[in-house]
């Protein structure tokens, strides 16, 4: 666990430490073979500033040359700022353990960058574009997922090996295809071919921290909503029994108190709506008057609709009732929480995103969670990091990432001799962590905390939640695809040690 912190940790940081050198400094401005128009010219310029790498001369870049495995693994020890030292024994037979690049080869390989399967490293073999992509996915904490993703569709016809990992490359909009249809994982990567790639990934991990949003059941115990874009006061909900309705599930004053605090903070005031499958049968227009009506009189500015888990056959008539219902709001703002697409979980067909997309201001992402029990142990990972990236991933292409939203638990999921019951607050879960017949631990698969022990009666108790580097895992994943929007499904549920993972 420590070990995949420290590897997220770096990654969010990227400390630029340096681990030997590979030629002598230089200003990207003076070198000579890099035409100032050239198409790497400013990613060349920014990996010499930032001192990922130099020229191969004070003078000369490179420009055109291969890249060796070895110079490459010291690249990206300096990118991820993984610390290295001169190694007493290596790992590989072919490293010499006073190689210049031996230190970063170790380092790479604690870090996970690397693996042991293959005897030699090829220290002085040329990089190939394959290799690269395996390297890069693996430093980030993805392999497990790259593992899965094998079976996942690809574009590139010429991808026969370590396919999940050039899918994940390509999905992060780290490395693209030869052609539109190949890849050319042989062919090996040159010295500004690597500059670019970097500069992606070190602009997706230095974006801005996602915005936040939130619900809210009440205006007690709300904290400090700085930063907050957007809080859901949860006071409503649409039910189609003789037409169209929208039943109050707050008293009027309250919901007042809530919507203050919310403005008294910056943040937009929504009305949360939930309803059930059944709240769409009656007619679109019907139901989106109603909705329409009741954030207009309730003094709110906007509406964060939630109609959970809805089947195909309800696919049209949600696609229509948002179409009616935009235009009746205005300027005031549309959140649609939508079931995410599913890789593993469980599958919900009424959604038609692309066109949703078009007219919500936020499509709210919600993945499914795992629900499985092996003698009588609980496997359920709430928001499965893999879940997240299988619906980011299809998301892609049909709803712009700015308009993507991903709902985040901030409950606790608990199980009592192997039957799931009800849920927890972060306050509850800070309490059972404290208990002496209670241990913490962390997979790293789903990037999901949980806790296993006793109840006071002697039952077995284990809760899954997520905590600090969960919520820190699943930002690194929104930055990647380009998502700058969390949204806390209970912010008076969450524990400081979630929130803290959210910056």
């Amino acid at each position: 666990m420590r070990q995949r912190l420290k590897r997220l940790l770096s990654s969010l940081l990227l400390c630029a430490v340096l681990a030997g050198s590979l030629a002598a400094p230089a200003s990207a401005a003076r070198f000579t073979d890099v035409p100032a128009g050239h198409w790497a010219a400013d990613s060349i310029a920014r990996c010499v500033e930032l001192k990922f790498f130099q020229g191969e001369t004070s003078s000369r870049f490179g420009l055109g040359h291969q890249m060796t495995r070895s110079a490459f693994v010291v690249v990206l020890c300096r990118f991820f700022g993984w610390e290295t030292a001169k190694p007493t024994r290596a790992t590989y037979p072919d490293v010499p353990v006073d190689a210049w690049y031996a230190g970063a080869i170790e380092a790479a390989y604690a870090n996970g960058a690397i693996t042991d399967q293959n005897d030699a490293f090829r220290p002085g073999d040329p990089i190939t574009r394959e290799e690269l992509a395996v390297m890069l996915v693996r430093a980030l904490g993805y392999g497990t997922i790259a593992g899965m993703a094998q079976e996942l569709p690809m574009p590139f016809r010429d991808v026969q090996t370590n396919v999940g990992y050039i899918t994940m490359a390509y999905d992060l909009g780290l490395v693209g295809g030869t052609t539109a249809d190949t890849f050319s994982p042989e062919k090996t990567a040159t010295r500004e071919q690597v500059a670019v790639i970097l500069m992606r990934l070190y602009d997706k991990l230095h974006a801005a921290a996602p915005g936040k949003a939130a619900i809210i059941a009440s205006a007690e115990g709300l904290g400090d909503l700085t930063g907050f874009e957007a809080v859901a006061v949860s006071a409503g909900r649409l039910i189609s029994s003789g037409g169209s309705k929208v039943n109050a599930t707050m008293k009027a004053e309250d919901a007042a108190a809530a919507r203050d605090s919310v403005r008294k903070a910056g943040a937009k005031a929504l009305l949360y709506v939930e309803g059930g499958p059944t709240a769409l049968n009656g007619t679109p227009a019907e139901a989106a008057a109603v909705l329409a009506e009741a954030v207009q009189s309730g003094g709110y500015d906007g509406l964060f609709l939630d109609i959970a888990k809805l089947k195909d056959d309800k696919e049209l008539a949600l696609t229509r009732l948002v179409q009616t219902l935009k235009p009746l709001l205005g300027d005031k703002l549309l959140y649609l929480v939508v079931e995410a697409p599913a890789w593993q979980g469980a599958k919900y067909l009424g959604y038609r995103y692309e066109t949703l997309g078009k007219y919500v201001d936020r499509m709210v992402l919600r993945v499914a969670s795992h629900e499985r029990v092996s003698k009588d142990f609980p496997t359920s990972p709430i928001e499965p990091l893999e879940e997240l990236y299988y619906a980011l991933g299809e998301m892609q292409g049909k709803v712009d990432a700015a308009k993507l939203s991903l709902l985040l638990t901030t409950t606790g999921t608990v199980w009592t001799d192997g039957k799931k019951g009800g849920s927890v607050s972060g306050a509850e879960i800070a309490a059972a962590l404290a208990g002496k017949d209670t241990e913490d631990y962390y997979s790293s698969r789903y990037a999901c905390a949980y806790l296993s022990g006793k109840t006071g009666d002697g039952k077995s108790l284990v809760i899954w939640y997520l905590n600090m580097q969960s919520a820190a895992e699943r930002m690194q994943l929104l930055r990647c695809f380009g998502v700058d929007q969390v949204c806390l499904t209970d912010l008076q549920s969450a524990s400081p040690d979630l929130l803290m993972g959210l910056r």
